[in-house]
């Protein structure tokens, strides 16, 4: 989707859900300051899968992107292709878990930037199929996660380095911190700005593809998926 064909404001399409995330992730930053229920703010390494967060969130605006677009001629080309792509990001995603595994086991530092960059790749690979669905998942995964790595900036920065105790500024008991620096760049920017973004647009862009092509607009113009 670009300038001078599309239909459809990716700012405006994602105004409305970014700020919802943001709403999301400040509520869940005030929920575990403040020790609310860890079923819904945990505040464990890594969040321990609370309910309140905004990782669940693709869920829900993948499809409503999807139908957004498709309901504005801005559908793909074909149904099959746009799942099929997201199918293959997943496996790109998936593959990018797999390498970081294996260099957390061995230690080898340089498969870990692997690992990242294959998570980050998988967010590319839906739009070869749907290139507007693609580029619209892309820009709110960015414009849900900045934000989370500005939280944490803040989280670990606070109490003279030693953080608040909540999931955005704490580590698990083997890993070693050297420095502010390396603690924010290997706990946030590289999972927040390759791997969260990878989940994002890979699982938006697969239920999104498959709730247009069950509810959506017909597929209409090959444009929208080149």
């Amino acid at each position: 989707m670009n300038a001078t064909n599309s239909k459809v404001s990716i700012g405006s399409l994602i105004l409305i859900p970014a700020v919802i995330t943001l709403a999301v992730t400040i509520l869940r930053l005030v929920g575990e300051l403040e020790h609310w229920a860890p079923l819904f703010f945990n505040r464990a390494p890594g969040g321990g899968a609370a309910l309140v967060g905004i990782s669940w969130l693709p869920i829900i605006f993948g499809p409503y992107f999807a139908l957004k677009l498709a309901g504005a001629d801005e559908g793909p080309a074909s149904s099959g292709k746009a799942i099929g792509m997201c199918v293959v990001g997943l496996v790109v995603f998936i593959a990018g878990i797999a390498v970081f595994s294996v260099a957390n086991k061995k230690n080898i530092a340089p498969l870990y930037l692997v690992g990242f960059a294959l998570q980050l790749a998988s967010a590319f690979v839906p739009r070869i199929g749907w290139k507007a669905l693609g580029n619209t998942l892309l820009a709110y995964a960015f414009a849900a996660r900045i934000p989370v790595v500005v939280v944490m900036f803040i989280a670990m920065s606070a109490n003279g380095g030693q953080g608040w105790g909540t999931h955005y500024d704490v580590t698990t008991p083997g890993f070693k911190v050297t420095s502010l620096a390396q603690k924010f760049i290997d706990l946030s920017v590289l999972p927040q700005m390759t791997l969260w973004i990878g989940w994002t647009v890979v699982l938006g862009g697969l239920l999104g593809a498959i709730i247009a092509a069950a509810f959506g607009r017909r597929a209409v113009s090959p444009a929208a998926s080149s």
